[in-house]
């Protein structure tokens, strides 16, 4: 029986982003050797969107109030790449890793899939 997902990111400077989860985010972690550190995500959905172009793999944090979760990770440094916008399902924002690359985050409006 399946019971679990893995996530993976790749990075262009993986121990900066692997720091950033640890110490901004206060993910906790078990040590997989070698400095892999393999991290516990909040409980998680996810979802498959229909594309008519090259498939491709999209990873977004959930929170429960956006404005207030961007005001706690700004004050600890975090550069956010997109204002907080409206869509349908949510309120969107976007910020940068340290290795470069770019992560979601929202506050969801529809039912969560995590609450079942």
């Amino acid at each position: 029986m399946i019971n679990g997902g893995h996530v993976i990111l790749y990075s262009r400077d993986a121990e900066a982003d692997r720091a950033f989860f640890k110490d901004v985010l206060g993910y906790p972690h078990v040590e997989a050797g070698g400095g892999w550190l393999i991290f516990k995500l909040p409980p998680s959905e996810i979802a498959v969107h229909p594309t008519d172009g090259p498939e491709s793999h999209e990873f977004y944090l959930m929170c429960d109030d956006v404005n207030a979760t961007v005001g706690e990770l700004a004050a600890k440094g975090v550069e956010f790449t997109q204002p907080v916008t409206e869509a349908g399902w949510g309120r969107l924002t976007r910020f940068r890793l340290p290795g470069g690359g770019e992560v979601g985050m929202y506050e969801p409006r529809h039912e969560r899939a995590t609450d079942l």
